[in-house]
């Protein structure tokens, strides 16, 4: 075989070609480009979520750590520093328990010591200034400062009063620099840090307690760096065991630790049950844009068909054929990618904040243009893209040059075809579904990529109406509200000191609206109970409980009056009122996790077992030391709103309100929950934020308005970025919609053009395609109902299981409403691209492939 060199003549071919072609090019740049925005939105969304989802819990968690050890000494945290598992490690040192300026109510602050490196690990840039070096020099967040009233300048003079070991002292400071107060941190309190010069200067007032008597003054808790963020937990229990300590909470040599929360290489390993829903969402995406790209080229191919067939008739090879079509396919890449990865980075970034915007309201959106975003989402396009037009390019190669000058809407398929015989005449719906029958796999794909978008949308929907608004707000609130000193709600109450004041009580049950409310009663160190051998070292909330100089162990208990105990959630045995209020009766607190679940481990007694509270633990008087028996009558969760107080416990108890009264001298009101009516609830939120904020301001309080505008945010997240993506799908597919009509109407001219020369009027023609739109509409409908009900219960439903504030519920109705409106268009589209392209006669049409 002679070799000619007819690269150029084949570039001229396909240029020209290209050129001839501008509604298919001005189509099919559009569906490449809306393609990329979809993979580039996609995987920005994807990257930058997860570095600022990361970054923001980081910020909340307190730092960027991987591990911490808890409540070591000095002795501890050195033998541990050298451990060749750890990279960085950062040393800091509570220096005071509680910082005790009046300023400080509603907002805690402490005062630590924390080196470079836990500078750095717990984020800690400093806006101006230097960190402190000289004794009497503190660095501190600008909110702390603000609340002080220290001027943001270095030299500022500022005084604090500090508890140290349960003494108060204050000292005078100054101030050597300052950084931004960070709103997205986990807990709203002020930090202040002082100076290794100020450690060594009251190193005998600093000493470490701990173990004694669980004072956290002078305890330190090192912050570490591994290599990588992989296998943490392993990695930090190795540490501590090689280290020479132990993991078991009754161990002499015990340390406690933690893994940093915020590490999504933890959170997907520990839950990945949750990862299987998002892939298969993921893959829906990328098949959409598969089909989308395939179908364009196979419609831009057959109808170019008998423009190939002319090339083959005057020589040109099959191999010269692809590479015109592969040619034109990277044309249009190079045209459509750039803007499609353009527009997809804006989208995503823009959509990121949506994201974030719930639980990470304050987080930074940190995403930057990295190239793997761009270059992942170009190569998936052009891949797509080529992969797509491949096996239209074979048709066009493989075709005969007399089938393709002869070709007609799906007649290039092989084999004899079966004549079809018909009893009532040539009906025109029959013939319109017989017209979509020529060509099943393009109508197939037409009606996928329709259906798609339709499925997104309603699988958003669906997620959204699955919040369970109930569920969310009764986690975090049993009734409208709940006030309490400014104490409680910083998990800070011990008694007397913190209590709620009968003035605040009062002054909500005068507000119009006030239905009904309830007392919580409780303090700290009032009851012991025995110590049960088989619970040898019970830890909760990671705390050890130790005995008294009797051999009893400390135990919270609860007095709640009629509305608090109404509300409390029965685990097992009974919550009979009537035998509570006898006095012999008490009812034992279990942890519950995020689905209500509870903890049964942590469980001392079973129910019908005796239990004996001890009043006044460690008193050495024995006639205030009474004893009084009663009788579990079962077990009830322990939830936010109904404990609180910051001691280390054995276990909890809840009594009715009288019958606690009768065991206490001075019982103290922790808090106090009540109900207002619907129309009252908002004059009842502005009454309490003014109250607490002129009469007493040592009061504060909580509302379930909070928790109710948190998940309203979320729902509005899920729809906006399902609701984006979805018009994106949506739109590629309508484009589809509507390429498939114009080419199947452009390559049947001739066809019209015989029909209306037997007598079929433009009238019955015109209602010929139009009922051809209405089944892709009709096959839209059965695909997308079908496919949504799938995605529903195999994607939604299992990813609902995940997430303790959802109840799936079943829904379809955005998708019918969508389908109403596809109806229009499936009646329009057809008769607009009919009369744009009905310009000639039908003489001239018939003339067409003479």
């Amino acid at each position: 075989m002679i070799k000619v060199k007819n690269s150029k003549a084949v570039r001229n071919l396909s240029d020209k070609s290209f050129k001839a072609n501008k509604v298919r090019n001005i189509i099919a740049i559009i569906a490449i480009a809306l393609t990329t925005l979809l993979f580039t939105s996609v995987f920005t969304m994807g990257i930058g979520a997860m570095e600022s989802f990361q970054q923001a819990t980081m910020r909340q968690a307190g730092g960027s750590g991987q591990g911490y050890l808890k409540y070591i000494n000095d002795e501890e945290f050195n033998h541990i520093k050298d451990h060749p598992l750890i990279k960085e490690i950062a040393y800091s040192r509570l220096l005071s328990g509680k910082v005790t300026n009046e300023q400080f109510l509603k907002r805690r602050a402490e005062f630590w010591y924390h080196d470079d490196v836990g500078l750095k690990l717990g984020l800690i840039e400093l806006e101006k200034g230097h960190k402190p070096v000289a004794e009497n020099e503190v660095i501190a967040d600008s909110k702390t400062l603000q609340l002080l009233g220290t001027p943001l300048k270095e030299g500022a003079p500022l005084s604090l009063k500090l508890e140290v070991h349960g003494k108060m002292v204050q000292r005078e400071f100054i101030l050597s620099g300052w950084w931004k107060s960070d709103p997205a941190a986990g807990i709203a309190r002020g930090q202040i840090y002082a100076s290794k010069a100020y450690v060594d200067a009251h190193a005998e007032e600093l000493r470490y307690t701990y173990k004694q008597d669980h004072d956290m003054t002078g305890a330190i808790n090192a912050t570490i760096m591994f290599d990588n963020s992989s296998n943490m937990r392993e990695n930090l229990n190795k540490v501590i065991t090689e280290s020479g300590y132990s993991l078991d909470k009754n161990a002499p040599n015990y340390i406690n630790s933690n893994v940093n929360w915020a590490y999504l290489s933890n959170t997907f390993s520990s839950n990945p049950e949750a990862v299987f829903p998002l892939a298969i969402g993921l893959l829906l995406i990328m098949l959409t844009g598969y089909l989308i790209i395939y179908n364009i080229f196979q419609i831009s191919v057959m109808r170019d068909i008998r423009f190939f067939g002319l090339l083959k008739t005057i020589g040109t090879t099959s191999r010269q054929i692809s590479r015109i079509i592969r040619r034109q396919a990277l044309f249009l890449s190079l045209i459509g990618v750039p803007i499609g990865l353009l527009g997809g980075f804006w989208v995503g970034k823009s959509l990121i904040p949506l994201l974030l915007m719930n639980n990470y309201r304050h987080a930074e959106v940190t995403l930057s243009p990295s190239p793997w975003i761009f270059i992942g989402s170009a190569l998936f396009a052009v891949i797509t893209v080529m992969i797509s037009a491949y096996k239209p390019s074979r048709i066009a190669a493989t075709v005969s040059p007399i089938e393709a000058v002869r070709y007609v809407d799906g007649a290039t398929q092989k084999g004899k075809k079966k004549l079809k015989k018909s009893t009532n005449g040539a009906k025109i719906p029959l013939m319109a579904r017989v017209n979509l029958g020529r060509n099943k796999r393009r109508t197939i794909l037409v009606l996928l990529s329709l259906s798609l978008g339709l499925v997104l949308l309603n699988t958003t929907f669906t997620l959204s109406q699955s919040l369970d608004m109930d569920n969310f707000v009764s986690k975090n609130n049993d009734t409208d509200f709940l006030i309490a000193h400014a104490d409680y709600f910083q998990e800070y109450f011990t008694g007397p000191d913190n209590a709620t004041t009968e003035s605040y009580i009062q002054a909500v049950q005068a507000q119009l609206g006030f239905e009904e409310g309830g007392r919580l009663y409780s303090g700290s160190n009032l009851f012991t109970v025995e110590h049960k051998e088989d619970k040898e070292g019970m830890k909760l909330y990671g705390e050890i409980v130790t005995p008294d100089a009797r051999g009893n162990l400390s135990t919270v208990v609860y007095g709640l009056e009629d509305l608090p105990l109404h509300r409390l959630k029965l685990i097992d045995g009974e919550l009979d009122y009537d035998k509570l209020a006898s006095g012999r009766y008490i009812l034992e607190g279990i942890i519950l996790d995020n689905y209500d679940n509870p903890d049964m481990e942590l469980s001392v007694y079973k129910v019908g077992e005796k239990v004996t509270l001890h009043k006044y633990m460690g008193t050495a008087n024995a006639q205030e030391y009474t004893s009084h028996e009663f009788t579990v009558l079962g077990h009830v969760g322990v939830k936010s709103t109904n404990s609180g107080v910051a001691v280390p416990t054995y276990t909890n108890l809840y009594l009715p309100a009288d019958i606690y009264k009768t065991l206490v001298k001075k019982p103290v009101v922790m808090s106090y929950a009540f109900n207002v009516s619907d129309s009252k609830e908002k004059t009842m939120e502005s009454f309490l934020k003014n109250y607490t904020e002129i009469k007493e301001p040592t009061m504060h309080y909580k509302s379930k308005f909070t928790s109710i505008a948190t998940l309203s945010g979320m729902q509005k997240t899920i729809l906006m970025i399902g609701g984006t993506l979805s018009i994106i799908i949506g739109v590629i597919g309508i484009i589809n919609f509507a390429n498939t009509l114009l080419t199947s109407i452009l390559t049947r001219h001739q066809e019209f053009a015989i029909l209306q020369s037997i007598g079929m009027t433009n009238k019955q023609l015109k209602t010929m395609l139009v009922y051809e739109g209405m089944y892709y509409v009709l096959g839209t409908s059965l695909c997308s109902i079908l496919l949504g009900s799938l995605f529903s219960i195999l994607i939604v439903r299992p990813l609902s299981a995940q997430i303790w504030f959802m109840s799936y519920r079943f829904i379809i109705w955005p998708l019918i409403l969508v389908l109403l409106v596809l109806l229009v268009l499936g009646i329009c589209l057809p008769l607009a691209i009919y009369s744009l392209s009905n310009k000639k006669t039908i003489v001239e049409r018939l003339r067409t492939a003479e």
